[in-house]
């Protein structure tokens, strides 16, 4: 397990501000970062080499891939082939295990459950055969979600009826599906572990996460999740993590409901850096994205302490063009993302609101 030397190159799968933010965390140690994208921009402006090209093209992948150390990545829909073929060249980190059971619901779910740890009532829906079987399964309300590619509240249906189920299977155009039950929760919260390549384990501060319109809003840390329950879900993160084999930052998103015999649920994981944990590149001394890359090149790990308090605010289509207040307000950091099109629902930038620590 020999650790990458400076000057190594990282090579990075998707060009999004993920990968923009691990390419500058890897600059500050002195490595190199190599992006391939299926889109210019974004995080091939702040690369030493950017590769352009689909993601299915696997023999691009490869030639990619033989021109750096090690392969990460920075989004959890990269094709399987995509991280084979880099794999066939140069170590891949995470492992593609982590993508197979992050990019299916149903096998995401399986695999946590598998591992004893709590998920909501849960069941397959393919045909309308399983339709009727999950709403015998789960009762006539819930959430109905795409087994792949839904994010940000995408590809999912809230369900109030039985009679809601059949219409808002075919508004998903009858994808293969997840009908999850309802839990009753008093709020979200995220774990962040980084895992390195001796299994040695550590852990970010847990952020209380608010959401509008199915997309992260804040995150707040110190959350009111108390400490018991906060090591319980440090604990089912850890597990989650060794049971994959991983290397990296992993987000293990959970509902928080007191009182329950099991008061952490696990709603999904993301097998990568997470929007949940930018609050750590101005309130700890080694953000989220810096320990991605030290872990992935066999660094000894960096310290996940907290030194303030914080609120990360994230900004949504037409709050970037706030940027120049937003730059002039004390205590606060402004992180944009390049992005040109102030879209709705766009993730344009965040800041980092900060508090003297508690």
């Amino acid at each position: 397990m020999t650790a990458l030397p400076p000057g190594s190159t990282i090579g990075i799968l998707g060009g999004g501000q993920l990968g923009r933010m691990l390419t500058l965390a890897a600059a500050e140690l002195g490595l190199k970062c190599h992006i391939y994208s299926d889109v210019p921009g974004g995080a091939c402006d702040v690369a030493c080499a950017s590769t352009i090209g689909p993601f299915e093209d696997a023999e691009k992948v490869r030639a990619f891939a033989e021109t750096v150390d090690v392969v990460t990545y920075e989004f959890e829909n990269v094709p399987l082939r995509a991280a084979a073929a880099a794999e066939a060249v140069a170590p891949v980190r995470p492992g593609p295990k982590a993508l197979a059971v992050a990019q299916d619901r149903l096998e995401e779910k399986n695999f946590i459950e598998d591992l004893g740890l709590p998920v909501a009532p849960f069941a397959n829906v393919e045909d309308d055969a399983s339709l009727a079987a999950a709403l015998s399964t789960i009762g006539e309300t819930g959430i109905l979600k795409t087994r792949r590619l839904g994010y940000d509240g995408k590809g999912q249906v809230r369900i109030k009826s039985a009679a809601d189920l059949a219409p808002a299977f075919e508004s998903l155009k009858s994808a293969p599906c997840v009908l999850e039950g309802l839990v009753p929760f008093d709020f979200e919260v995220s774990v962040l572990v980084v895992r390195a390549l001796t299994g040695e384990t550590r852990f970010y501060d847990i952020p209380l996460n608010t959401h509008k319109n199915g997309i992260l809003d804040t995150s707040t840390v110190p959350s009111p999740l108390p400490e018991p329950h906060a090591a319980r879900a440090r604990d089912i993160a850890g597990a989650i993590a060794a049971a994959l084999d991983y290397v990296g930052v992993l987000a293990v998103e959970m509902f928080y409901v007191p009182g329950a015999p099991e008061p952490l649920v696990v709603n999904e994981i993301a097998p990568r850096v997470h929007n949940s944990g930018h609050w750590t590149m101005d309130a700890c001394l080694i953000s989220q994205f810096e320990n991605h890359i030290r872990a992935v090149v066999g660094w000894p790990l960096g310290d996940t302490a907290r030194h303030a308090d914080v609120t990360m605010t994230n900004l949504i289509g037409a709050d970037v063009d706030r940027w120049r207040e937003l730059a002039a307000e004390p205590g606060t950091a402004l992180h944009l993302y390049g992005k040109p099109e102030p879209r709705p629902g766009r993730k344009m930038g965040h800041i980092n609101r900060l508090r003297p620590g508690s």
